[in-house]
């Protein structure tokens, strides 16, 4: 590895080097020094670790570089022909119509005028108010003095109440803006005039959460019978403590479950794995192989473990693995998605001859170094391990070459779940389990919703309608 153009792989075995030829050290202190060597290794490979070379986010990258580093072109700035903008174009049915008379005093005098039709002009704007609708019910009395009283709406059930209107976007600001209970409260009040307390947001999301128990065993079914899905999982903050936020999803579908564990109890709770026989796509977390389907692995992954091979452990192998990889996926990708068997087979053979290289540069431990006395596996460098899995799980690595239907890597898990990481940053930890399942259930429905062509607005006001979205009423699987 080198940092500022020093090579500390070099410099880390120089000294060793050196403390061994030194004869006039005292144990201690040469144990001491090699025990620094080693903190030093330890620490240097965690500072090196970014976005490109380990699992950690863009955002952690010291010194990013935020600049854009295409290169110049000959395009002037701006729309570019055959752009579809999103200019304002005027519209048919105008809310309200202003008409301007000329000022006929300021016509030249001794003419005549006549009506020749006019010019339009609109502006486009918002009038954010409070509407109030009030009903009253007719009562009559008979002449035994029997009050009779007009039936309200099945909703209209007290003196004064909030109109679904506002529940749908107390909601939407909630739970798809990510936005906390108090800046909801200040946007009513202060945009509208309208009284909604924190307390009240958050009955409007158990509300929600509560109509919505009908949509999480509908998707759960989807998901069990589909061909793909994608499953990742990622931490949440849940009143100061560490718990686990689960997700199940595909280009159609979006289920996410807050669980305190990560491994097969959660996903057991879930409901989807159990009961799923397509092919799942992952990141290679191993509760995930007891599941008896199809597997195929995050190829995203393997990259960014073969760079930090490359960069911190030197192995010129897995700078040649991931080149050949992005390769088979181009190669895949101008085909079709998916690559006849004979040419398949050319990439495999490709591939475990990258391998056969690797044992040499990257070899197992030798087994007759073990201690006696000792039992079990022999501790590997991060790269062996990285050699052995991808020579181990082949197919499930290199599945994408043969189904049409599965992708590289598993982007789509991974950003299904980012929009956690940002309600987190925004709004802070959940303070109950109740409040991470409000989260989940609702984010599910509108990540659905949002995949099958509708938005969140209007997702939410069918929702506290009673109504059920279109796409659910289908017999057919999603995906």
């Amino acid at each position: 590895m080198k940092i500022d153009n020093i090579d500390v792989d070099s410099a880390i075995a120089s000294v060793k080097n050196l403390l061994e030829k030194e004869r006039d050290l005292s144990p201690s202190l040469k144990a001491a020094l090699e025990v620094l060597l080693v903190l030093v290794a330890l620490l240097l490979n965690r500072t090196t670790l970014n976005s490109k070379n380990s699992s950690k986010p863009p955002s952690t990258d010291p010194n990013r570089d935020k600049s854009s580093k295409k290169g110049s072109s000959n395009r002037k700035p701006g729309g570019q022909k055959g752009r579809i903008g999103t200019t304002l174009q005027q519209v048919d049915d105008p809310d309200a119509v202003k008409e301007l008379k000329v000022d006929r005093r300021s016509l030249p005098k001794g003419r005549r005028y006549q009506e020749d039709g006019y010019e339009t002009r609109q502006v486009i704007d918002i009038d954010i108010a409070r509407f109030v609708t009030e009903y009253r019910a007719q009562v009559i009395k008979d002449d035994q003095g029997n009050r009779f009283v007009a039936a309200f709406p099945d909703r209209v059930s007290r003196s004064v109440q909030y109109g679904i209107g506002i529940k749908a976007n107390a909601v939407y600001m909630s739970q798809f803006q990510l936005l906390p209970y108090d800046r909801i409260r200040d946007h009513f009040q202060e945009q509208m005039g309208i009284p909604v307390s924190a307390g009240s947001v958050f009955n409007f999301n158990k509300e929600a959460y509560e109509k919505l128990d009908h949509f999480e065993q509908w998707a759960k079914a989807q998901l069990a019978k589909s061909e793909l899905m994608h499953v990742d999982e990622t931490g949440i903050n849940l009143d100061g403590k560490r718990h686990w936020l689960h997700c199940a999803s595909n280009s159609a579908l979006t289920l996410l479950y807050p669980h305190a564990k990560r491994g097969t109890e959660a996903m057991d709770e879930m409901g989807v794995l159990p009961f799923f026989s397509g092919v799942l796509c992952h990141d290679h977390w191993k509760p995930y192989y007891r599941y008896a389907c199809t597997h195929s692995l995050c190829n995203a992954h393997h990259l960014r473990e073969l760079e930090r091979a490359w960069e911190q452990d030197g192995q010129h192998w897995a700078k040649a693995m991931k080149a050949l990889l992005i390769d088979m996926n181009n190669t895949v990708a101008d085909a079709g998605g998916r690559l006849p068997a004979t040419d398949a087979e050319r990439w495999r053979q490709r591939y475990r001859q990258r391998l056969e290289e690797a044992d040499i540069e990257c070899p197992p431990p030798d087994v007759s170094l073990r201690e006696a006395g000792k039992r079990g596996r022999l501790k590997r460098s991060k790269a062996r391990n990285l050699l052995e899995r991808l020579r181990n799980f082949e197919h499930d690595v290199l599945r994408f070459m043969d189904v049409e239907y599965v992708p590289f890597t598993n982007n789509q898990g991974e950003n299904d779940l980012r929009m956690t990481k940002v309600q987190q940053k925004i709004s802070g930890c959940f303070r109950s389990m109740a409040g991470a399942k409000i989260f989940c259930r609702v984010r599910s429905y509108l990540s659905t919703c949002r995949k099958q062509g509708m938005s969140a607005t209007e997702a939410l006001a069918l929702l506290f309608q009673g109504k059920s979205p279109a796409f659910m009423d289908t017999d057919e699987t999603l995906f």
